[in-house]
């Protein structure tokens, strides 16, 4: 079975066996769960109606880079107004320790109004703006001012919805987008998911429009590229950090180090594809 169907009916297994209503990205989704449910054993689960099988507090509570390697694989949920959801796949991400991370927007322990959620508790969102008009969503991590951003996802459910809110947040009309075109790069995600300067501060352990469940496909740690940080500049030492980690051979990373591939490959980190 291909992976992309092998993710599906893992998916739709994740949802048949926990409350989580029946998804539709086409329709209205408004329905209620009934029964009761035992409780999930795992200390990764919630036993709320809703979300059974939300990622709780102590998952995020991790230092930043092991948060950033843990997210790859896990899943993504918004809840849009109509009641529509949008699932992705973690695929890349990125780490930002705060304190001396001179690309952080928390370096040097600094807070300030815009980056107040970097300081808050393990699972909390840090929403902010560049150009003035692109959005790109982080998550606090252990560590004072550390957070993960989210760089890219694998659309798994709702992607007619995704294309039309993409399309709508674009100045001018263009072509209907590919599936790896919808998230592949934090600002698409943001648009394709509809998460603004209104979801700054949000907790994801709680929140009803957007929250994360376990991946039923994680990777093996032969799977995770680590390589330097997309667009930080000149950051010495720092531009050169291995801490952005995409799982390796997946069309939706934003971008692809061919070059990191290959030594890890001839070190024996990686089979050759």
């Amino acid at each position: 079975m291909p992976r992309k169907r092998k993710l599906l009916a893992q998916l739709s297994a994740l949802q048949s066996s926990s409350s989580f209503p029946q998804i539709d990205a086409l329709e209205n989704l408004n329905t209620t769960t009934g029964g009761d449910c035992p409780p999930k054993s795992s200390k990764y689960f919630v036993t709320e109606k809703k979300n059974s099988s939300q990622l709780e507090a102590d998952f995020f509570n991790q230092p930043c880079v092991s948060l950033a390697r843990s997210f790859l694989g896990q899943i993504l949920v918004r809840k849009l107004p109509d009641g529509r959801e949008l699932w992705g796949r973690i695929v890349e991400t990125e780490a930002y320790l705060g304190g001396e991370d001179e690309a952080s927007h928390s370096k040097g322990g600094r807070q300030t109004q815009r980056n107040a959620a970097m300081f808050m508790k393990p699972g909390t969102l840090y929403v902010y703006q560049i150009y003035g008009i692109y959005f790109c969503v982080n998550v606090s991590s252990q560590g004072e001012g550390a957070a993960v951003l989210l760089r890219s996802l694998e659309p798994l459910q709702g992607l007619d919805a995704m294309r039309e809110l993409r399309r709508t947040s674009r100045k001018a009309p263009t072509k209907l987008l590919k599936d790896w075109q919808l998230c592949n790069g934090p600002s698409r995600l943001c648009q394709a998911f509809g998460i603004d300067k209104a979801f700054d501060q949000r907790d994801l352990t709680r929140d009803t429009d957007i929250w994360m469940v376990p991946g039923q496909d994680l990777p093996g740690e032969q799977d995770v590229v680590a390589t330097t940080r997309i667009g930080i500049g000149n950051r010495g030492e720092w531009t050169q950090k291995p801490l952005r980690f995409y799982l390796r051979g997946n069309k939706f990373v934003s971008v692809v180090d061919k070059k990191m591939e290959r030594e890890m490959a001839a070190r024996g980190h990686l089979t050759c594809s």
